[in-house]
């Protein structure tokens, strides 16, 4: 294994087989078979001392591992810029279709109002065109939505987003028989896709989280955590849990801890250096699933995860002496929390959803309660609530607004804060059962904002991401299509 050399004692050279060797790796050989002759550990043939011929070659070369490298490297850097380059193209084509769209629009509006000169309207006519623009866009005081791309998918169920490498991993099934679980790895401007299959017994997964270290974490209902890599499309790591994993969570103060949120109600912590199990197995209030862990630093510095079961919102002090969770003031007697959003990284701002508590009573009759007097609503979803909550101190939250909404029957469905850059206000988003769709609100006023452009299914995942030179998106994934709306300040 050692590279030969053109003179000296590991010469190049060669036996009567005809294969090549360093002379003193012959020698040794021989010396080791402890006789004057020995067989060529390639295919066996014997050779004696004297048989060994010395080879005269003008240059050796010899593998160089830093050139190698260096290799890799401007590859790596020539398909970033290879990807650059087509991010810009990408914006320049959506510049030019903004610019024909308001074109339009201008056009449109000056053959309404000469229509309306015509007939002495009132102008009613041109108020009717606004909220159009605003249910698409959003309004420009605040931030714009832009649609960025979208992606036909089927039968996706839940994505994490690497805003950094714009890449999407969305989950879903293989086509064929055996209907086996992928992931799906989307390049949000080549439109270039990669299935990556997942070992046995996988099954379903439910929740995708994405470090800034480039891995993969997901959560699924075969009692996995595994950790993906996002270079080379292979698990690296993966615990066995004791129940299915309904939510997972990187950390944000360093690469080495993850988070598992149960079926159970258990919330497991790992420190991918240690391979074996978790680090510490904490018991939650109740054995109903934790399906949403935010990993969130509070004012000292501590990191604490602020999780959401049925029960409602709790939180965590994963670093310090107490096994079990509290309970966020003033969320007892909401409903059935399904959604739980957070303002990253210090989540100052948080956001539950609920929808009614179903309650029996001993003839087997259904009761409602509270907020489940709250009636449901035409169509698909049923009347809930969305409770706007901000921290007082490291693990203490106060309630201040509870806005109605159109929440799903049967999902635990996902939600976002969104920062609006330069303003210090923030939006929040929720996939609207009524529109199937994304209806985003003002932060603390709940003040309607704008409706994103919907779906012919349900929202199942809603990711907000912002990449490491600010950049902000936004993914709606149904389990037909995905969409990627870029925001804009």
């Amino acid at each position: 294994m050692n590279p030969w050399t053109a003179d000296g004692e590991h010469r190049v050279s060669c036996i009567p087989c005809g294969h090549v060797y360093g002379r003193s790796c012959l020698e040794k050989w021989l010396a080791q078979c402890g006789k004057k002759s020995a067989t060529c550990p390639q295919c066996g043939k014997m050779f004696r001392q004297k048989n060994i011929i010395n080879l005269y070659a003008p240059e050796i070369v010899v593998p160089n591992n830093d050139l190698e490298k260096q290799v890799l490297s401007l590859r790596d850097k020539n398909e970033f810029l290879e990807n650059q380059q087509q991010k810009l193209i990408e914006e320049i084509k959506e510049y030019k279709r903004q610019i024909l769209h308001q074109q339009r629009l201008i056009n449109e509006s000056s053959s309404k109002r000469q229509k309306m000169a015509e007939q002495s309207s009132d102008g009613a006519m041109i108020a009717e065109s606004l909220p159009l623009h605003r249910a698409h866009g959003g309004s420009s005081d605040l931030c714009k939505f832009v649609l960025q791309n979208e992606f036909v998918l089927d039968g996706a169920r839940v994505m994490g987003i690497d805003a950094s490498s714009q890449i999407i991993v969305a989950s879903g099934r293989a086509p064929g028989v055996s209907a086996e679980h992928v992931l799906t790895k989307i390049c949000m401007f080549s439109r270039q896709e990669t299935k990556v299959r997942l070992p046995p017994n996988t099954k379903a997964v439910r929740d995708i989280c994405i470090t800034p270290g480039g891995l993969a974490i997901f959560a699924s209902l075969g009692r996995k955590l595994s950790l993906l890599s996002m270079t080379t499309n292979n698990v690296v790591l993966h615990y066995d849990l004791p129940a299915p994993g309904w939510s997972c969570s990187g950390d944000q103060t360093g690469p080495n801890h993850v988070y598992a949120g149960l079926q159970n109600g258990m919330l497991l912590v790992f420190d991918t250096r240690q391979t074996k199990g978790p680090l510490h197995s904490l018991s939650g209030l109740s054995t109903n699933p934790v399906h949403t862990i935010h990993s969130v630093v509070d004012d000292n510095g501590s990191t604490n995860i602020i999780s959401a079961s049925s029960i409602g919102p709790c939180i965590w002090d994963v670093d310090g002496n107490e096994n079990r969770p509290n309970l966020l003031t003033g969320m007892e007697n909401q409903g059935v929390c399904i959604s739980l959003a957070c303002a990253a990284p210090s989540s100052d701002l948080i956001v539950a959803s609920f929808r009614p508590r179903v309650e029996f009573s001993g003839d087997g009759s259904a009761s409602q309660m509270g907020i489940s007097q709250s009636p449901t609503l035409s169509g698909s979803g049923k009347l809930g609530c969305h409770a706007l909550l901000r921290r007082t101190s490291s693990t203490s939250f106060v309630k201040e607004q509870i806005c109605n909404g159109n929440v799903s029957e049967l999902r635990m469905s996902k939600s976002a804060i969104i920062p609006c850059s330069g303003t210090g206000q923030h939006l929040f988003a929720y996939g609207d059962e009524s529109l199937r769709g994304v209806r985003t609100w003002r932060l603390p006023s709940f003040q309607l904002f704008a409706d994103l452009r919907p779906h012919h299914q349900p929202i199942l995942d809603l990711r907000f991401a912002e990449s490491t030179t600010g950049e902000k998106y936004l993914g709606c994934l149904s389990e037909e299509k995905l969409q990627v709306f870029r925001i804009r300040s």
